[in-house]
């Protein structure tokens, strides 16, 4: 008796909301704020036994990043792939700003008024920080390379907020790459060639960094992460095409994986734990990196990032142990406010640390729970009282504004749910 075809119950969901990745952005997040809690607590610097561990939280920066890709890309690969209308860039931009923005100037608001009265007449100090270009206009009073402290975790948005500002012409180009390709397989294929040809830029822009005369900020380039951003953009693409053509290989590869979630994340676990070794860089943020340990980093973090993510981006809905272990509502709950999470939280762990004069001298044991209790519940009021009302009042001027496009007898466009889907936390 032959076996019923595969149906599209079995591949891949590609649009609306997918509670399990809420999941991976809640695990990144606090994944994230263990790191910093241990780098400022000096666990890390003092050499603690076994205090070398927590330097594997960076591995938050690219599971967000590769979050992004996947999300984000997803619109522009079904269209370039055949099954839907490329998004309209505006509304795109528009939506990324309202869901990053608000937040972020609040912090913005709240660490000059606190830490930096004597710069709040500077308009340049405040046009460089609202608009997430401090980064690469640096100013002699910023107390480290990448700004003010409290808000020194934002180098990874700027890194991002760039990020979403090149993905339009990227998208176009691997569009029209695509266009060759007799028929989805095809159109597939090519995009990730070019997807491949992308990510060669992160060696490239890593061993710049290490050339003479070139400005210090090279290593925060946005294209230095292009490697990351790639893997969620090949992951969109893979699923997209698995959904347009359930029989297809791409629909084969995606059942794998997802069958093999316990081997794909024992492969991430062991690069986690090589990657918190120095063989990726340096267990102190005071250290400076090498070339070699530099490339190790980009690499083996991407790696691990991609065994951590794909499983979950790849099963079909209803996947019982995924939707258990990252589905559940707490952990959907921690994915919602983890943007918030990530923006406060070197606010409150370094106000925490100046008050006990513990900094660099402080107890994971103590000092975690209470700055992570701390943090969650920051990020939970930046979420109902900045993010939730400012995406509100952008749907219901947005719904207007549709509607009066109704009204003179124009098509209105469905809405891209993707581009609405959380922004990631980041760290610093």
């Amino acid at each position: 008796m032959m076996a019923a075809p595969p149906s599209r119950a079995s591949v891949p969901q590609i649009s609306g909301h997918q509670n399990t990745l809420d999941g991976v952005r809640a695990v990144a997040a606090l994944a994230v704020l263990v790191f910093h809690v241990a780098a400022d607590a000096g666990t890390m610097a003092r050499q603690t036994p076994g205090g070398w561990v927590f330097n594997a939280g960076q591995v938050g920066v690219p599971v967000f990043f590769v979050l992004s890709g996947l999300l984000l890309y997803r619109p522009w690969a079904h269209a370039a792939l055949g099954g839907r209308n490329a998004p309209a860039t505006g509304r795109y931009l528009a939506k990324r700003a309202v869901r990053i923005l608000p937040a972020y100037w609040a912090l913005v608001i709240v660490v000059m008024a606190a830490a930096y009265r004597e710069h709040l007449t500077d308009p340049g100090a405040w046009a460089r920080l609202l608009t997430l270009t401090h980064l690469y206009l640096p100013q002699e009073w910023y107390t480290s390379a990448l700004g003010p402290r409290e808000i020194g975790q934002a180098w990874s948005l700027s890194v991002e907020v760039a990020w979403y500002l090149l993905l339009p012409p990227t998208a176009w180009l691997l569009a029209r790459l695509s266009r060759g390709g007799a028929d989805v397989a095809a159109r597939a294929r090519r995009q990730l060639w070019g997807l491949a040809g992308y990510a060669l830029a992160t060696p490239l822009l890593t061993g710049l960094m290490f050339v003479d005369g070139l400005p210090s900020q090279t290593g925060l380039w946005p294209i230095r992460y292009a490697a990351w951003f790639a893997i969620g953009m090949a992951l969109a693409v893979v699923t997209v095409w698995a959904r347009l053509e359930p029989e297809s290989s791409a629909a084969r590869f995606c059942r794998s994986v997802a069958a093999s979630w316990g081997a794909c994340w024992a492969a991430a676990g062991s690069l986690l734990v090589i990657c918190a070794t120095p063989i990726t860089g340096p267990t102190s943020l005071s250290e400076s990196p090498a070339p070699w340990t530099s490339q190790l980093h980009m690499l083996l973090y991407a790696a691990c990032a991609a065994f951590f993510v794909a499983p979950v981006a790849v099963a079909a809905a209803g996947h019982a142990m995924l939707d258990g272990l990252l589905g559940n509502a707490a952990m959907r709950w921690l994915g919602k406010v983890s943007y918030g999470v990530f923006l406060w939280q070197l606010l409150v762990i370094q106000t925490w640390f100046d008050l006990t004069g513990r900094l660099h001298n402080g107890s994971l044991l103590t000092d975690l729970p209470v700055l992570a209790a701390a943090s969650v519940l920051a990020g939970a009021a930046c979420f109902h009282l900045v993010e939730r009302p400012a995406q509100r009042l952008w749907n219901r001027w947005a719904d207007a504004t549709s509607d009066r496009r109704d009204g003179a007898g124009r098509v209105r466009p469905s809405p891209d749910r993707a581009a609405t889907a959380p922004s990631p936390a980041e760290p610093r």
